[in-house]
C-alpha cells in the first residue's frame, strides 16, 4: 500500500512528508486509516535520540482512524471499526499476565526497537527500509500498521480526529491519578507541569473529588487553563519557594500526593519534598536515560513514597473508552487542551508545542470517510 509518512532522517532533523510503501497486515495485525494522531513530547525527544530508537523512522503513537484490513487471527476489530492506536506490549510476559501491561518485560522492544519482534519492518523505500511500528503504530503517516494487541475499538460517534491523544498523553496524566495514586475524594494533590499530561491530571484530580488541586507551572496561561479545568489553587515556579508556598497551603503539613510531569530533576525534587508524611509522588516525566536525582532519605524515611509511573498504570481497552465516556459527561473536557494541525504543517505543530504555543498538538488527515 502506498502511504505518506512523516519521516525522521536524522537527529533533530525536522520532519519530511515522504511517500512510503507499507505491508499488507501479517497475521494479528492492523491496518488503520488516520484520521488524527497527537505530536507527544515523547515523539520528540526520540527525534532528538534521547532514547536510541534506530533511524530513519517514523514516529507518532497518539493514532485514531478506522480500520481498513485485518490479518490473520483478528477478531477484536473489523475493516471500518473505530479506534485509537495506543502503546504495545507482549501480552505473555508476568507483567501483561497480571493485567500491567504497562511494565510489560518487553516494552522497550515492543515501542522503541523500531521493528517488528522478528527484526522487519513494514514499511519500506527504493533506497532502503525505514523504521516503522514505533510504538506498534507510527502514527505518522496517512496509513498505520499496529496490532490486535495495541488497538482500542471506540463507539463511531466519538470524534476521532480529537482522541489520538488519549493513547498515550492524555491517558497518562489521568491514569496517574486515577489508576496509580488513586486519591481518595477529600485528598490533597499537587502537579508540577501544566502541560497536556499535568493538565489531564487535574481533570482527573477533579473526577476523584480532590478538594485541594495545585497546579504549578512557569507559563501563566497554562496556569490559567489549569484553574478553569478544575485546580483550586495555582503557583508560578518562578516566584519564590514552591515547597514552602505549597506547605502553607496545607497548614504546614504538604499534600497527601504529587504528581511530577516535567522530567526536570530539581522539580522532582521539590515534588518529593513538597510531601506530607505517608504521602506519594508519581513520576510521570520522561527524562534523558542516566538522568539523576537526590532526594532526602530522613524525609523518605517517614513513609514518604516516590514511584514511577508508566502510560498511567492503563489497560487501554478498559481506561480508554472510560475516559471517551467522562469527556461526553463534560466531566473530562481534554478538548479543551488539543489544537489541530493538517498533516503537512507537521512541523508548525512541533515548533508551536516546543514554544508552549500549543499544548497539545494533533495532526489531522483530512475528512473522516
Amino acid at each position: 500500500m502506498r502511504i505518506t509518512a512523516a519521516l525522521t532522517e536524522t537527529k533533530g532533523a525536522p520532519f519530511a512528508l515522504t511517500p512510503l510503501e507499507l505491508d499488507d497486515p501479517r497475521p494479528g495485525e492492523v491496518v488503520v486509516r488516520m484520521v488524527s494522531s497527537g505530536v507527544c513530547h515523547t515523539d520528540l525527544i526520540v527525534r532528538d535520540q534521547w532514547y536510541p530508537v534506530p533511524l530513519p523512522a517514523v514516529l507518532g503513537h497518539e493514532g485514531a482512524g478506522v480500520v481498513e484490513a485485518v490479518g490473520d487471527g483478528v477478531t477484536y476489530v473489523a475493516p471500518g471499526d473505530h479506534v485509537v492506536l495506543t502503546f504495545n506490549s507482549c501480552g505473555a510476559c508476568r507483567m501483561c499476565d497480571q493485567g500491567r501491561p504497562a511494565y510489560c518485560d518487553q516494552f522497550f522492544a515492543c515501542n522503541f526497537a523500531g521493528s517488528r519482534a522478528d527484526g522487519s519492518t513494514p514499511l519500506h523505500r527504493e533506497s532502503g527500509g525505514v523504521h516503522g511500528v514505533f510504538f506498534g503504530q507510527s502514527a505518522f503517516a496517512t496509513y498505520a500498521l499496529a496490532t490486535e494487541r495495541n488497538v482500542v475499538k471506540v463507539d463511531q460517534d466519538a470524534p476521532l480526529e480529537l482522541l489520538g491523544p488519549l493513547g498515550c498523553g492524555i491517558q497518562t496524566g489521568a491514569g496517574g491519578v486515577l489508576n496509580s495514586l488513586k486519591p481518595p475524594a477529600g485528598s490533597s494533590i499537587a502537579v508540577f507541569g501544566a502541560g497536556s499530561v499535568g493538565i489531564s491530571a487535574v481533570m482527573a484530580a477533579v473526577v476523584a473529588g480532590c478538594t485541594t488541586i495545585v497546579a504549578i507551572d512557569l507559563n501563566d496561561q497554562r496556569l490559567e487553563l489549569a484553574e478553569q479545568l478544575g485546580a483550586t489553587h495555582v503557583i508560578n515556579a518562578a516566584a519564590g519557594d514552591t515547597v514552602q508556598r505549597l506547605r502553607d497551603l496545607t497548614g504546614g503539613l504538604g499534600l497527601d500526593y504529587t504528581v511530577e510531569t516535567t522530567a526536570v530533576p530539581a522539580v522532582l525534587r521539590h515534588a518529593a519534598d513538597a510531601l506530607n508524611q505517608g504521602g506519594t509522588c508519581g513520576l510521570i516525566g520522561a527524562a534523558a536515560l542516566g538522568t539523576e536525582v537526590s532526594l532526602d532519605m530522613s524525609s523518605l524515611l517517614f513513609g514518604r513514597s516516590v514511584r514511577g509511573i508508566v502510560e498511567g498504570d492503563s489497560v487501554p481497552r478498559l481506561f480508554i473508552p472510560k475516559l471517551v465516556d467522562l469527556h461526553r459527561q463534560g466531566r473530562f473536557p481534554f478538548d479543551k487542551l488539543i489544537k489541530t494541525y493538517a498533516f503537512e504543517d507537521i512541523n508548525q505543530a512541533v515548533e508551536d508545542s516546543e514554544k508552549g504555543i500549543t499544548l497539545k498538538p494533533v495532526l489531522t488527515f483530512g475528512a473522516r470517510r
